[in-house]
């Protein structure tokens, strides 16, 4: 997905809502804070935007868009992205996210315009998920020097999740971490 496409999302759900103030959850929020050109593959290769609203406690609006530009509607099949309208409720994040949401707003949004996911907000949410794509995910990003590792973990210390979950989210980010401290470690003058 391109940031174009992202903000087109915006706009058409925005008017289908008709709410101008539409939440990017999902894994495209990416394209709010990246430029699309540093991203790699695994950021940008869904072409699904999770989009909620913050005044939306029946999910009426959400349910509008995923009907309209959901996927498998016309909107779909023209363009090649859809929306699917989640709650934000959605998303397990991390303490104080709504004070991180990056904006994404433009001519192309208009009139509407996108609170994305902080990056790396977004990225705790993926490891809370877990799936394949969302490790994929997380993993390319981390991997290209995008995201820091050391404020995953810390955003991490903060969830409240199932122990078992926690184990899992500890054990991802002491990969990289750990890898992290010994490249630190080798690059420090009088280490061995």
């Amino acid at each position: 997905m391109r940031r174009e496409q992202l903000e087109h999302v915006l706009r058409a759900a925005s008017q289908i809502a008709d709410d101008p103030d539409v939440v990017v959850i999902g894994s495209q929020s990416i394209l709010a804070a990246i430029p699309e050109d540093l991203l790699p593959l695994e950021a940008t290769a869904s072409m699904e935007v999770d989009v909620a609203f913050f005044d939306d406690s029946d999910n009426q609006k959400s349910d509008r868009v995923d009907g309209a530009i959901g996927e498998l509607s016309p909107f779909h099949e023209m363009y090649g992205y859809y929306a699917q309208g989640v709650s934000v409720s959605t998303a397990t994040l991390p303490p104080g996210w709504r004070d991180r949401l990056v904006l994404v707003e433009s001519q192309s949004t208009r009139p509407g315009r996108g609170y994305a996911l902080d990056p790396h907000d977004c990225v705790v949410s993926k490891l809370v998920a877990g799936r394949e794509k969302d490790h994929a995910f997380s993993n390319a990003l981390i991997e290209t020097g995008l995201i820091d590792p050391t404020t995953i973990a810390a955003r991490i210390d903060t969830l409240d999740v199932d122990p078992r979950v926690m184990e899992r989210l500890k054990r991802w980010i002491r990969t990289y971490t750990s890898s992290e401290q010994r490249a630190s470690e080798r690059h420090t003058p009088g280490s061995s």
